[in-house]
């Protein structure tokens, strides 16, 4: 069986030439720039990226009346998180507000807590 890589190429005088080719090896070389993989991940990641949210008086009055029900009930909420071009979804009990420093702490799992400040808040709702 021949190898695929090989290829015999015949010619209209005598000769025959050889062609030998080197398959994936010739593409391997390009795999010496880590840096380069680096700047093509973070370049479609910026892409990706979109802009913060423009949110009315009427959608943060409603966020708060939402956070405020959870808390008075102990019900789950989905906060939609707004950070760096990027809305990411957490889930969890609202455990405090601190109106002072403008952030809400959740309790994501039994004893894990995470502070979230005011205005990264894009989206709340309650899960019942």
């Amino acid at each position: 069986m021949q190898n695929i890589s090989s290829y015999i190429i015949r010619t209209k005088g005598m000769f025959e030439m050889t062609i030998r080719d080197r398959g994936k090896i010739k593409w391997n070389a390009a795999s010496f720039m880590p840096e380069v993989f680096k700047m093509q991940r973070d370049m479609f990641k910026d892409q990706e990226r979109q802009p913060r949210p423009l949110l009315s008086e009427f959608d943060t009055e409603e966020f708060d009346q939402c956070i405020a029900y959870a808390m008075e009930y102990k019900l789950t909420v989905k906060l939609s998180v707004w950070a760096d071009g990027f809305t990411k979804d957490m889930t969890g009990s609202i455990h405090h507000v601190d109106p002072i420093t403008h952030q809400l702490r959740i309790e994501i799992k039994p004893g894990e807590f995470e502070r979230i400040a005011f205005d990264s808040v894009v989206g709340v709702v309650v899960l019942v």
